[in-house]
């Protein structure tokens, strides 16, 4: 069975979408199919595999947008077992359009529940908001990872995405489920991050990732080079944080 995977935060920066990029690269280096759709009009998803988001022809917007449009026509394929549905600029009016002309808000769920190319895993890279566009990722999604620094105004942002999802698990989507937080780019010597990371143990008891993703810089420096970080470098402390983290995933979700 296919896990869709919506990975949301309304605050920008948290690491979205190098988690759903790493996260896919890994899962598919250990034999699962895996599908990246690139949700964010700020396409960094798109770019960091090497698309340009001002010239995507078909992209998740047209899967958005036009019934017709299947999921085989907006794939691009990486290696053998990792495909893409990059973003565009075009998602930038999306959520109006969407609800200007009365756009159905299931139409994500229905494609990746029809399609004939299946996947073990398909990870959802949102906008830093929580608009129509993440409310259609939740309609889609079997499970969510939310991503937050171990600041204080971090935990006010959980609270606001888990009053969304109990709207849509009660009324759209009964299916969906908290995978877990995920404490990203800690530093255990900053100010208050321990007591925040704890806190965040105290808010959601038993749905935050034991793995803790560490501040590391070459998180930043692995887009340069076109690559993964697990290409870029499978040893830093950030690569071997997200191969735990997909270990506990892989866990959660019965696909050991």
């Amino acid at each position: 069975m296919t896990e869709i995977v919506a990975i949301v935060n309304q605050k920008g920066g948290v690491g979205k979408t190098t988690t759903a990029w790493n996260l896919g690269v890994v899962l598919t280096q250990q034999g699962y199919r895996g599908l990246l759709i690139d949700l964010d009009a700020q396409g960094g998803l798109t770019a960091f595999l090497g698309l340009d988001p001002y010239q995507s022809e078909r992209s998740s917007y047209s899967l958005l947008m036009f019934e017709q449009v299947s999921l085989t026509r907006t794939m691009h394929m990486f290696g053998s077992g990792l495909a893409l549905v990059p973003g565009s600029i075009d998602l930038a009016t999306a959520a109006v359009k969407m609800t200007q002309e009365e756009q159905p808000l299931d139409r994500l769920r229905r494609v990746l529940r029809s399609s004939r190319v299946k996947f073990d895993y398909v990870f959802i890279d949102t906008p830093p908001t929580l608009d129509v566009i993440t409310a259609t990722s939740l309609i889609a999604a079997s499970g969510v990872i939310i991503p937050t620094q171990t600041h204080y105004l971090a935990l006010l942002g959980i609270r606001n995405i888990l009053d969304t999802m109990t709207r849509i698990h009660q009324f759209r989507n009964p299916d969906l489920r908290l995978l877990g937080a995920l404490a990203t780019m800690y530093d255990p010597k900053a100010a208050h991050a321990q007591s925040i990371l704890a806190e965040m143990h105290a808010v959601l008891p038993g749905h935050v990732f034991q793995t803790v993703i560490p501040y590391d810089p070459q998180v930043v420096d692995a887009p340069h080079s076109g690559k993964s970080l697990m290409e870029y470098a499978p040893t830093s402390p950030a690569a071997l944080a997200y191969r735990a983290l997909a270990g506990e995933l892989t866990s959660m979700t019965n696909h050991e």
